[in-house]
This record gives C-alpha cells, structure tokens and sequence, in this order.
C-alpha cells in the first residue's frame, strides 16, 4: 500500500475529536482534554484546515510506530466529544450581554441599511468626540463567518476608544440575533462526520475579503456625504484592517490597498505552499512582500493552531516593521473575555500609536524595554521597528 494511502486510511480511523473545532476556537489541547473553552457560534474554517493537518500528523505518528521506526508507546486515545458541554458554552456565550468598551466614547453595536450585511461598532454618541477624528478599522470575522457579532466584545472595546469598526455579516449571536426555534441545537456544533469518521469536509468561507474592502469605502464615503451622522468626523488616513484566525487571512488579502495604514493580524498565518485547504481563498507567501504598512500578529502560543503560520509569515516579512506578541491562551485568544481581554488592549495601543500618534501608546512595543517586551506573560519579537515611527 502507498505511505500516502496509508495515511489516508489511518486518518479515517481517528476519533474526531478537535476536527470540528468553531469559531472563537478551543486551542488543540483544551479540546483533546474537554476543558470546555468557551466559543463562539461559527464554524472557524482555518481551524477545521489546521485540525486536519494535526491528524494527519497523528496518523504519521502511529504508522512510524506500527512498522517500527518509532518505539515509544502511543498516546491514549481521547475521550469522546462532549456535545452537550459545548451546547451549554454555545449557550452561555449567546446570552453574555454587549459590553460599550471601556474608553472615553461607550460603544454600540448596529446594523445600517446603507451599509447591508456589515455590522457596525462605533460611539454611542458622536458629537462627543468634539474634535476627534474618527478611525476606521475593517475587520474580518473568526471563520470567515457571516456573523458580525462574533467578536463583539473585541470590537466595542475598540470603537469605545474613538473608532469605527465594521464585521462583514449579520448579528447571529448574543443581543439582537434572530431567536432559535425550542429545542433546536445552537449554531456552531460541530457538523456530522464522514464517513468512518473522517473529518468533515472544509466549507468555502461565508464572506469574502471584499467585504472588509467595502466598509472601507463605505466609511470614507459616509465622511464626505452631507446629512452623514460621520460626516466630516472620519480621518481619511487612519484606515486598519485586522481579523482572527480565517478573518485575518482576509485582512492580509487586502493590507495592500493603498488606503491602509496599519494591520492587525489574530491568531493566523498563511498557510504554505501547497499546504491551504480552504476552498477559495488560494493566498500565497508572496503576498507578504506587498505589505506597506507596519503590521502586528498577536498569536497564542504554541498551542495556537496558526502559531507555525504566523510565526513563519513573521520570519518572511522584511520590508516593512513587524512585531509578533505570542500570549499563552492558544487560538481561542481572549475575544470573550471581558471588554476583548488583553488582546483587544494591545491592539487599541497598537492603533492609538499607528493611527493617533500616541506617544504613550508606542511605549508598549518601541525602545529597549517596552511594555510587551517586559511583560513576562507575553513573548515579543520584532523587526525594522525604527521605521514605524
């Protein structure tokens, strides 16, 4: 039989255990262990693509130690999955309420008619920002999902600092998401397994990277309209496009529009040559020589399934500065956490620094003993940062 047939049939006899991970994603050992990580409601794509790859490592693992290469005695084999764990997290999450951010402009969460399927994160009250101009961050969804409100906490907290932040999609989870009917099972669980429980099969992405593109033009052309509740009150120059996991491969597929000044990337990483599964999205390495702005990967750590494809994008980025912030919560983040946890804080320092100026907010990634490098919770690695004054 051919090694790579091998393979093939040993992947199939494997439990799915982490194959089914969703959106707002356990990390790969919470999930073997059932720790019952909180996540979110959507299937995460990038995570389903990376899960593969890790049984297909596992199957490796088991034929080296079959035809013995390897003689250690093989791992137990996981428990089973925990359906109604993951339906009573599922459910949690959903009935957490939206948070207005911690900064000076409380936050809202909206959908507007000009702008269909985007939701919309910005201060509640506008004429309070006086004179303050207004960011604009596009931001693309965990899973490439169609639900805006997936990362609302992490949003709000940064549209609670004097931005605009805008999700491809619609409110499918938490406040405002259409009622489920009694007795059916929450959005999110995992989808039926192939056959001899293989894993299921990848879905092409729910939105596409143009839709981080449109809410860029669509806040641009809302700051010049007469009678626009922003007109006049967005800085045309202070564009960011982020996104988590899925969503950040769609980020770094437009972070070459000449408009962007900075990106923010979560929990992601281009995959290799040769190496991306998820129907669609065919991004190579090479779109790393495009980047013209300074650019952030904030990563999990090593239990964070992107970690080797951030980590690597990292080491292919030479052109522009980049900094690399790994905290141990694998690829999950801290998106539920209260206010987006201490991701969503770098991130707002990140784009205070990159968008505002802020001389406060660049002491958490320049000069010899900066904040992050100094904090022993994260691990930091940076390169041409000189240049992203």
């Amino acid at each position: 039989m051919e090694y790579a047939e091998t393979i093939d049939n040993l992947i199939k006899q494997l439990p799915v255990v982490c194959s089914h991970v969703v959106h707002h994603a356990v990390r790969p050992k919470a999930c073997i262990r059932q720790t019952g990580f909180p996540v979110s409601q959507h299937i995460d794509i990038l995570t389903l693509a990376n899960m593969r790859t890790l049984l297909a490592m596992q199957a490796a693992a088991i034929l080296m130690i079959t035809s013995g290469v390897v003689t250690a005695q093989a791992p137990p084999a996981p428990p089973p999955f925990d359906v109604a764990k993951m339906r009573a997290d599922l459910e949690a999450y959903s009935k957490m309420p939206d948070t207005v951010g911690t900064g000076s402009y409380p936050a809202l969460k909206e959908m507007d008619p000009s702008l269909p399927d985007h939701v919309i994160y910005r201060p509640a009250d506008l004429s309070k920002l006086g004179k303050q101009k207004l960011g604009v961050l596009a931001w693309g969804n965990g899973g490439c999902s169609a639900d805006g409100a997936g990362a609302r906490l992490h949003l709000a907290e940064i549209a609670s600092h004097g931005y605009l932040a805008i999700a491809p999609g619609t409110i499918l989870s938490g406040p405002g998401a259409p009622p489920r009917a009694p007795g059916s099972m929450p959005p999110g669980l995992p989808p039926a397994p192939g056959a001899a429980g293989a894993p299921p099969s990848i879905p092409p992405p729910a939105t596409k990277a143009s839709s981080l593109r449109q809410a860029i033009d669509w806040a641009l052309a809302e700051n010049v309209r007469a009678g626009s509740p922003y007109f006049g009150r967005i800085d045309p120059k202070w564009i960011a496009v982020s996104g988590w996991s899925c969503g950040g491969l769609q980020a770094l597929e437009i972070a070459s529009d000449p408009r962007v000044r900075t990106v923010i990337i979560h929990n992601s990483g281009i995959f290799s040559p040769g190496a991306n599964p998820i129907p669609g999205m065919d991004l190579g390495k090479d779109l790393l020589q495009k980047l013209h702005t300074p650019i952030l990967y904030i990563l999990g750590g090593p239990t964070d399934i992107a970690y080797t494809n951030g980590m690597d994008d990292f080491k292919q980025i030479n052109a522009v500065p980049v900094m690399v912030a790994n905290l141990d919560v694998g690829h999950g983040g801290t998106f539920i956490q209260p206010n987006g946890g201490r991701a969503t804080s770098v991130a707002v320092s990140w784009l205070d620094w990159q968008l505002n100026g802020d001389s406060q907010a660049a002491k958490h990634f320049t000069g010899p003993h900066c904040g992050l490098c100094t904090d022993p919770q994260w691990q930091v690695e940076r390169k041409n940062m000189d240049a992203a004054h």
